[in-house]
């Protein structure tokens, strides 16, 4: 399994940098078409995605993307409890959980 990035050239630039093979360079005209083509790629394990660019799909793909479990789709610069969310959906346990929440 790999991980993967889809978005803007500027977005996909650091995860180039630190050795990602699989981007998918995308702007709001193709980015649509762009994560459907990585969601079906079974090589995928997980797609990280900017939580900004989600709005750029249209709301059943959006649903798609956000409950899909292989590949796991991580938003990054989202809202922390969003990610939170994500993690307790895909493995079941809450990772962020604190002696304080019990």
């Amino acid at each position: 399994m790999e991980i993967a990035v889809i978005g803007n050239e500027e977005f996909v630039l650091g995860f180039r940098l630190a050795g990602l093979r699989k981007v998918f360079v995308a702007d709001e005209s193709d980015y649509e078409d762009k994560i459907l083509e990585a969601m079906s790629d079974s090589d995928i394990g997980i797609l990280a995605v900017d939580a900004e660019n989600l709005s750029y799909l249209s709301r059943n793909v959006r649903h798609k993307v956000l409950d899909s479990i292989q590949p796991v789709i991580v938003p990054v610069g989202g809202d922390e409890s969003d990610l939170r969310e994500r993690v307790k959906r895909v493995i079941g346990v809450d990772l962020y959980k604190t002696e304080d929440e019990e």
